[in-house]
């Protein structure tokens, strides 16, 4: 058994499964936990599972210690407070190790797992998250949006995990407290349902009308990267790492996950105190390269402060890598000024008056490339490779496997002989056979052989590290391998039942905690009569009903964010801007009025259409 003593603290990487393969080789690639939606009620609509498949994924996760943490984290509606309880309540049965949840209705359906309360539950202050922890919530999930510090003083101020993002795309709103999709649409991401307005093209204009940047991706900012913030972030007191991306291929999730196992584990090693939540080192045959798999430009965002420069304006797609400016280009193709290699099928992109412009490579000859369309290509333009052929077959091809270090101790007796299993956490099974032995003529060519035969552990999750032989005698090696066999089959079925036995805290509401605000305003998300109870017993008076219920969010703030476009252009009051009054984002028929707080450093975006 592994060593419990709780002043040492696990820290998990917690991987994205869009469904059983991409959670089987986020497990085999390192990951000491998986996120996975359910049929309904996840924030992925596109990203769901049946219980079956579910159940499929734990128990192979569970075979390394690994948890499964189903997500449903959408608010809910009266009329599906049932249904969810049944579904959550299958899951149970099913074997997963708690909930993600944001609407607080789970609270109150008697559910025996732990709840993490999702970051759409805005996880952005110490009062916030030492609600949850006093209530009885195992994990908070803070919000992308904040600094370091800012996570150093919530941990100082509460014992409750803390969970955070630290790789994957970033939603420019606080979680939970966005409706630009619902405020253009039905397709609301409280309801797992966005539609991602925010990449969208807007005009700025001023309280006039007049445009003052045209057609710009102005709410769309690049993705995180805290690859090189990991131990900062441990001894801040984060104890699971958060990789974004349900929705991402197995490519990405091979790739960012193995990128990840390495990086978290040096980190543990330098530190005393903490270690990994799971078991089992995993082998890959590639290279992990975070710029090569999909994103929208690396940006550590707000973690060291506020700050310019983490939005994308020219677009919200992933441009990937960049490989250099065009030296020479003519009719027979171009030349770079690079030492990337691009090879034919690489796909590319830049940029060309304000537009993202894609193409692929067809031919290379030496140093001049042949792309496809050579449109907007001029001496001078900057290349970026957002598919990398070469790498992704490295990936896809890989052959990917987790194991976990076992030693064999084999006896022999007279008329049987007996193997002993015991893997690295001390969890141990036995095999034993009748057969009549006799007496090794040649000791040490016996004993080598039986070190060939026990050290092969084949397709199982095992490897053989050590291997004890205790009064060697002659047996048919035919013997011995099914005896290795067997017991190494024993040990995953123990393994499966130990698991199984492990207790699990079940949430257990304490009536006593007090809810740090004593009024609800409809950005809140209270759109059930148990979400409601729970509020009102935790002492809050005043209680509006939440946004989603309503059929228009005119006059409604639909965004509150850290970003600020005033800062981002350079125009932040606080630095005697040029421009003056109000501004507002256009697209069509949408108009939005921009709310600075100057005091909180937030901008909000206030819905000032005259209907949805």
């Amino acid at each position: 058994m592994r060593n419990t003593k709780s002043d040492i603290r696990d820290i998990e990487l917690l991987a994205p499964a869009k469904n059983y393969d991409a959670a089987v080789d986020a497990i085999d690639c390192g990951a000491d936990a998986i996120y996975i939606g359910a049929g309904k009620f996840g924030a992925r609509h596109a990203a769901t599972n049946s219980i079956d498949d579910i159940a499929r994924v734990i128990e192979y996760a569970h075979l390394y210690g690994v948890k499964v943490y189903a997500t449903l984290n959408t608010i809910l509606y009266d009329n599906e407070l049932e249904i969810a309880r049944q579904q959550a309540l299958a899951l149970v049965d099913a074997g997963v190790d708690a909930f993600i949840i944001q609407d607080m209705a789970y609270c109150r359906m008697g559910l025996p797992l732990p709840l993490h309360a999702s970051t759409q539950t805005s996880c952005t202050s110490p009062e916030k998250v030492a609600f949850f922890e006093q209530v009885g919530f195992e994990r908070a999930i803070v919000e992308r949006n904040l600094s370091l510090e800012e996570i150093r003083n919530i941990r100082q101020h509460t014992t409750i995990e803390l969970e955070a993002f630290v790789h994957g795309a970033i939603c420019v709103g606080y979680s939970g407290r966005c409706f630009l999709s619902r405020s253009t649409s039905e397709r609301s991401g409280n309801r797992g349902e966005c539609s991602q307005p925010c990449r969208l093209e807007y005009d700025l204009c001023n309280d006039k009308g007049d445009i003052i940047i045209e057609g710009k991706h102005l709410l769309s900012v690049c993705d995180l990267d805290l690859s090189a913030r990991l131990g900062e972030m441990i001894d801040a007191g984060v104890s699971s790492f958060k990789i974004e991306g349900r929705l991402k291929d197995r490519t990405y999730i091979r790739n960012i996950v193995t990128l990840y196992r390495g990086l978290l584990d040096r980190e543990i090693a330098k530190r005393k105190g903490v270690r990994r939540s799971s078991i089992g080192d995993s082998s890959v045959e590639f290279t992990p390269d975070a710029s090569k798999s999909f994103t929208r430009g690396g940006s550590e965002y707000f973690f060291d402060g506020k700050c310019r420069g983490v939005a994308s304006f020219d677009t919200p797609k992933a441009m990937g890598e960049r490989i250099g400016k065009v030296a020479r280009a003519d009719r027979r193709g171009i030349v770079l000024n690079t030492k990337h290699r691009l090879a034919t099928g690489d796909g590319v992109c830049f940029i060309s008056d304000g537009t993202l412009i894609g193409t692929n490579v067809v031919g290379v000859d030496g140093e001049r490339v042949q792309l496809n369309r050579y449109d907007g290509v001029t001496v001078g333009t900057e290349l970026f490779r957002n598919y990398n052929r070469l790498f992704a077959q490295a990936v896809e091809r890989s052959r990917i496997k987790r194991t976990i270090c076992t030693d064999l101790a084999l006896k022999f007796e007279e008329n049987r002989i007996l193997l002993t299993a015991t893997d690295e956490e001390g969890v141990s099974a036995t095999a034993v056979v009748e057969c009549a032995t006799e007496e090794a003529r040649d000791k040490a060519k016996g004993e080598e052989a039986l070190h060939r035969q026990l050290s092969r552990s084949g397709d199982t999750i095992f490897e053989v590290r050590n291997i004890t032989i205790e009064n060697l005698r002659f047996a048919p090696m035919s013997v011995i391998g099914a005896l290795r066999r067997e017991v190494l089959e024993r040990l995953v079925a123990v393994r499966k039942e130990r698991y199984s036995a492990i207790e699990k805290r079940p949430f257990a509401e304490n009536s006593e905690a007090v809810y740090p605000i004593d009024s609800l305003v409809p950005q809140d998300n209270v759109t059930n009569r148990l979400a409601e109870e729970f509020y009102r017993d935790h002492g809050v008076v005043a209680m509006e009903r939440g946004l989603d219920c309503r059929d228009t969010t005119a006059g409604e703030c639909v965004m509150q964010t850290s970003y600020c476009i005033r800062r981002e252009i350079g125009e932040c009051l606080k630095e005697n801007p040029r421009l003056k009054g109000e501004l507002f984002l256009a697209r069509g028929r949408k108009r939005y009025r921009l709310c600075f707080d100057c005091k909180e450093c937030q901008m909000k975006v206030i819905d000032s259409s005259l209907s949805n």
